[in-house]
């Protein structure tokens, strides 16, 4: 097996280089080592017992077998792919493809290793149209691939519904049987199922007890993944790389356990919230993809035992060298409340370099013969070096280089970390009991019939929605 490709980099979160105020003490680390090396076993015998079922994706040989026969039957016929999804069936997915795709992907012809690629995560009127006016007359070579776990998202399913309109008027039945991929749970009462099931609609499966969130290693995001031409088999490889490192008994060989026990002591010493701050454009949705993971599976009112906590680290994301311009500012002098986690990358597939400076300006010379990857990572050292002076806490991720492998073990990475998350600060992470008021109140407002709050009919309970949330002209200025 390769040798592990990403490492974590913790010593300048250490007292030793930001001084004990603020930095983790070797006492500390000790207790932290303390607290959370009988959570290591403790999520080892959940993984053997099945409870997390995300763990067991990198080995799973049946979803690339019936990603790649979906490919296959494709091939040739698929100009086009376009993912309809929203939140942990999408952002995976949009991490993946920025990551592992040139920037270009949808521009080049001749050198486009697959498919146009396109993600629909939003219900944005102006923004589907405008698409629409663009694929009117590309159907035919269009392939959608439709993702709801639980197969009544509304956002998702209105869009399919548009999709499916224009494709049975354009193409008829046939030509709509070939051109949709329904990617979702089953289950007796999964709407996209059974649409699926009765229209003869090509169908891949989520596994059972996989959340959105941790399910881009699934059929979710190796369909679209498979198809744009990235490699699946070394995706998996490094997450499976990556659990041998994450399920180590020893927790100073464990990074997973340091990285929670580090976000996890940071929280509980006013540092409350997490910045990830990307130094390569090819990372920066992985980020987006992070900020779901660590907001939806640890931001909880009640702890496992019903107590009242309101626990949750808010992730943020930022982008170097870009937001040096604008964020630094605040992350320097602002408050110290936040803990930085660098992902820099060592080897860029391409790296340009800097040419001549003009006679007139030898002020820039210092910066001719360069590549553009030496003043990148320069901008990082420089970044973390100004930060450690006004002594903020930072973790880095490090590439070798960003690729297939090593991008499986970067998810992989941060999945883990999320369980061990959730068991230092008790709580649940894998439910995600307040994202569902919402959706329910949208199907109320949309006069969806269900039983939605006790002693209120759907009709009464959309009323007292849209009473709660009229607009007092009162207060307009």
């Amino acid at each position: 097996m390769p040798t592990p490709l990403i490492k974590l980099y913790y010593k300048n979160v250490m007292a030793d280089a930001i001084g004990p105020r603020h930095g983790i003490t070797a006492r500390q680390f000790d207790a932290l080592a303390k607290k959370t090396s009988p959570l290591i076993a403790m999520l080892n015998e959940e993984r053997k017992a099945g409870q997390t079922p995300y763990r067991d994706l990198p080995y799973n040989e049946e979803i690339p077998k019936k990603v790649k026969k979906l490919k296959t039957k494709f091939k040739g016929r698929c100009e086009n792919l376009v993912v309809l999804g929203i939140g942990g069936s999408a952002l995976g997915i949009i991490a993946l493809q920025t990551a592992l795709k040139p920037y270009m992907h949808n521009i080049y012809e001749k050198k486009r290793t697959g498919p146009r690629f396109f993600v629909f995560d939003n219900v944005d009127p102006s923004q589907f149209a405008s698409f629409l006016h663009w694929i009117g007359n590309k159907l035919g070579k269009t392939v959608f691939n439709v993702i709801s776990r639980g197969g009544q998202t509304a956002e998702t399913i209105a869009e399919f519904m548009i999709i499916r309109r224009l494709l049975l008027r354009k193409l008829g039945r046939k030509g709509y049987q070939k051109r949709v991929v329904i990617t979702t749970a089953f289950g007796k009462k999964n709407t996209l199922l059974n649409i699926a099931k009765k229209e003869a609609l090509d169908h891949l499966r989520i596994p059972d007890g996989v959340g959105g969130r941790f399910s881009v290693l699934s059929a979710v995001g190796l369909f679209s993944a498979a198809m744009c031409g990235i490699g699946i088999d070394s995706l998996l490889e490094g997450a499976r790389a990556m659990d041998k490192k994450v399920s180590r008994r020893n927790f100073y060989k464990n990074p997973a356990a340091i990285n929670a026990a580090i976000n996890y002591h940071f929280y509980n010493h006013g540092k409350k919230i997490t910045a990830m701050m990307p130094y390569s454009y090819a990372l920066k949705d992985l980020t987006g993809w992070f900020k779901q993971l660590w907001a939806e599976s640890l931001g909880k009112a009640r702890d496992l035992d019903g107590k009242t906590v309101h626990i949750g680290p808010t992730p943020i994301k930022a982008l170097g060298a870009t937001d040096q311009h604008s964020q630094v500012q605040l992350y320097r002098e602002g408050p110290n409340d936040k803990l930085f986690t660098f992902l820099q990358v060592n080897s860029f597939d391409e790296d340009p370099r800097i040419g001549a400076a003009p006679r007139c300006a030898p002020e820039i010379s210092f910066l001719a013969g360069n590549n553009l990857s030496s003043l990148l990572n320069n901008e990082k050292k420089a970044t973390e070096y100004a930060l450690l002076q006004d002594r903020r806490p930072c973790l880095t991720v490090l590439f070798d280089k960003v690729n297939e492998y090593t991008v499986g073990e970067f998810i992989y990475l941060y999945e883990v970390t999320t369980s061990f998350a959730g068991a230092l600060f008790k709580i649940d992470p894998y439910s995600q009991p307040a994202v569902e008021l919402g959706k329910q109140a949208t199907f109320a407002l949309k006069g969806r019939k269900g039983d939605y709050k006790p002693g209120l009919t759907y009709q009464q309970w959309a009323k007292e929605i849209r009473t709660r949330t009229k607009v007092d002209k009162k207060f307009l200025v």
